[in-house]
């Protein structure tokens, strides 16, 4: 029952997520990634109000030094994770940026392997790395020489934003705290760095209805909730079948893509997902 709860959750996580990049560039239309920061914390930090009040969660469940810790864990990943990324995106190409950010999930096994010290196979490598491969293909359609360096800067921001988001979720799954508590502090903090840094390098916009419904999808969904569920994931599945299965992610994106944006699926994506799907079938079957 864990693991059919744990997969469930992982594969809301996977279907929100893919939708990243047609939700933030219909925001980015209008308002800078700044701004997009803080309005999406803002939004997610209201859900999780509602949540934490529906299902009437103490917030003075723990001390003040377990507040602290989850206070720099929601720096990590709710606010410096998206100030790299997005800084990333506006130096480097998008295919370059997503490529290096969507390396994530392997830090994830390599960090699970030096923190948690759970057990690193050479099924798990194989498994992995196919669906980074698989990634590459679809991303570069099937054609390896486009693979370029066009910004070492953006790059290594990417690269540092995946770095922060694999630690902020290994460190994580250590902790047993409640999980929408946990969440809403993320935001919390999320929300009084952004809005700092926001006034500091941007100015304050009003959105219009369009960006607004955006970024409401973006803060409920995409962001808040997904958080909870995140870590129920990762609390109910083995950290290498999570990290290998969220390769997934990249390819139901050209899906969304080619619904709402004008793009076409290619053949290149199509044995992408099936390189990807390979590793998903070599970790979940029986060793």
């Amino acid at each position: 029952m864990g693991k059919r709860i744990g997969y469930l959750y992982l594969f809301l996580c996977i279907l929100l997520w893919a939708a990243i990049p047609v939700v933030s560039k219909n925001i980015l239309l209008e308002i800078d990634f700044l701004q997009m920061l803080f309005y999406s914390s803002i939004i997610s930090l209201i859900t999780l109000t509602f949540v934490l009040i529906f299902r009437r969660k103490n917030l003075q469940l723990y001390s003040k030094r377990a507040y602290g810790y989850l206070a720099f864990l929601g720096f990590l990943g709710a606010y410096l994770y998206y100030i790299f990324l997005y800084a990333a995106f506006s130096l480097t190409t998008a295919q370059e940026g997503f490529i290096l950010a969507y390396t994530w999930p392997i830090l994830v096994l390599l960090l699970a392997f030096m923190i948690l010290r759970e057990k690193i196979t050479l099924r798990k490598i194989i498994a992995i790395s196919l669906g980074f491969f698989g990634i590459v293909i679809i991303f570069t359609h099937g054609n390896l020489n486009e693979l370029e360096i066009t910004n070492v800067l953006g790059d290594a921001l990417a690269l540092l934003g995946a770095f922060i988001f694999a630690l902020f979720s290994i460190l994580g799954k250590r902790v047993n705290y409640d999980r929408v508590v946990a969440a809403f502090i993320y935001f919390l903090v999320a929300s009084i760095f952004s809005f700092i840094t926001m006034l500091a390098f941007s100015n304050f916009v009003v959105p219009s209805s369009t960006t607004l419904i955006y970024l409401l999808l973006n803060g409920i969904l995409i962001n808040g909730l997904t958080y909870i569920w995140w870590f129920k994931a990762l609390e109910n599945l083995e950290t290498h079948i999570v990290s290998t299965t969220l390769y997934l992610t990249p390819f139901i994106s050209l899906l969304y893509i080619s619904l709402f944006l004008p793009e076409q699926i290619m053949v290149s994506s199509i044995i992408g997902l099936v390189i990807i799907v390979a590793g998903i079938f070599l970790q979940i079957s029986r060793k």
